[in-house]
């Protein structure tokens, strides 16, 4: 029999190279009045804002200079009254914090009312504006999710703000957008993209669409990836941005594990990017989950995981977390110390992982002592 699942994503989404010339009048469709959310480096949105004035529409512009916390929500919510539709073009921060501020803008709370772990995590009270999500990196499938990972200076922590109606309307997935990233956000962002196809894959919520999703994806990201490691093509391109669309599908329909789990915990102590803790911890939590696994059909799967980092790197399965940890080291990326991480933040991330909504999913029980052990050889 098929076990029973649900399946949410946004209402549309349009992937190809070359959909973003569109954008413009899709989000005029919603509304004359438009909070465009953009990153620090605003001439990246120029076209769209050109685009939207000789549409006749007023624009507003924000601009999330780091990974959102409370105070940048707040700020956007602010300046978004007035305003009919929210489009944000960046990467998975920009697109978290406008996803919030189109939440936030009607609502009637503050956003602690809405924050889980640190707040009341209550739902939203009245519907959002609509929302539409433009990414121009390819790593978190911010695009297809219900959350919006926010900051929260305060409690030293990252959470999510969490509803079904935070789904953006319109998610519109232009590979041409990511064209000419830096090696060293290209080499972050596509390994939590490869990241978010492995962790529903292995986890305890997996469904059938879900594995359909992953089971392909995995090592078409890990191709492209590498490529992209040696050259700049389109192709690797396209592909990346597609496997960072089916990484927002998946966790959003079936859940994480322990790379996510941490990951939050660590960038609120730190202050560290999420795609870098999340590519640095892979290697390393493949192989605790591995190790510590007892549900035999979970077993299974981890090591189909295994097999095909070791297919992709011609290693035998044996070295594939090993060699995955010593590839991504030679093209830059830091260990945990190199990110800033300190002992003291690892010692906190392990006791906060256990009230992660990622962990639950995780597929193998860990206690702290494994996570510490598994920080310590990230370093």
């Amino acid at each position: 029999m098929v076990a029973s699942f649900g399946f949410s994503t946004s209402t549309e989404i349009v992937f190809g190279r070359g959909t973003s010339k569109d954008a413009a009048s899709r989000i005029a469709s919603f509304g004359r009045n438009v909070l465009v959310v953009m990153g620090k480096d605003t001439k990246r949105a120029d076209w769209l804002i050109s685009a939207l004035g000789e549409l006749g529409c007023s624009v507003k512009i924000v601009s999330i200079q780091a990974e959102p916390d409370i105070s940048m929500i707040e700020a956007g919510r602010s300046a978004g009254h007035g305003c009919e539709v929210v489009a944000a073009v960046g990467g998975g921060a920009v697109i978290d914090a406008g996803k919030a501020i189109a939440a936030l803008v009607p609502s009637r709370h503050d956003i602690m009312h809405h924050l889980e772990v640190v707040g009341r995590g209550q739902p939203l009270d009245m519907p959002p504006l609509p929302f539409v999500a433009i990414p121009t990196t390819a790593g978190t499938g911010a695009e297809v999710t219900k959350n919006a990972v926010i900051g929260v200076p305060d409690h030293r922590r990252k959470v999510s703000m969490r509803d079904l109606a935070m789904l953006p309307k319109l998610a519109i997935i232009d590979p041409s957008l990511t064209d000419r990233t830096p090696k060293s956000a290209t080499l972050a962002s596509g390994l939590d993209a490869i990241t978010q196809v492995i962790e529903p894959y292995v986890c305890t919520k997996a469904n059938l669409l879900t594995d359909t999703i992953c089971r392909d994806a995995i090592p078409r990201g890990l191709a492209a990836l590498r490529r992209l490691m040696d050259e700049e093509t389109q192709m690797a391109r396209d592909e990346m941005a597609y496997v960072s669309l089916c990484g927002g599908l998946a966790l959003a329909n079936a859940g994480l594990g322990v790379i996510h789990g941490l990951a939050g915990p660590l960038g609120g102590l730190s202050n560290a990017p999420h795609g870098a803790i999340c590519g640095t911890l892979l290697p390393y939590g493949l192989a605790l989950n591995f190790a510590k696994v007892t549900d035999q059909t979970l077993r299974a799967r981890l090591a189909d995981v295994r097999e095909m980092i070791g297919a992709e790197f011609s290693v035998s399965a044996d070295r594939a977390f090993d060699t995955l940890a010593e590839w991504s080291q030679s093209h830059g990326l830091l260990g945990l110390d190199g990110l800033g991480i300190r002992s003291e933040d690892r010692s906190n991330a392990a006791v906060a992982a256990a009230s992660s909504s990622s962990m639950k999913a995780n597929p193998a029980d860990l206690s702290a002592e494994d996570l510490l052990s598994m920080m310590e050889q990230a370093r």
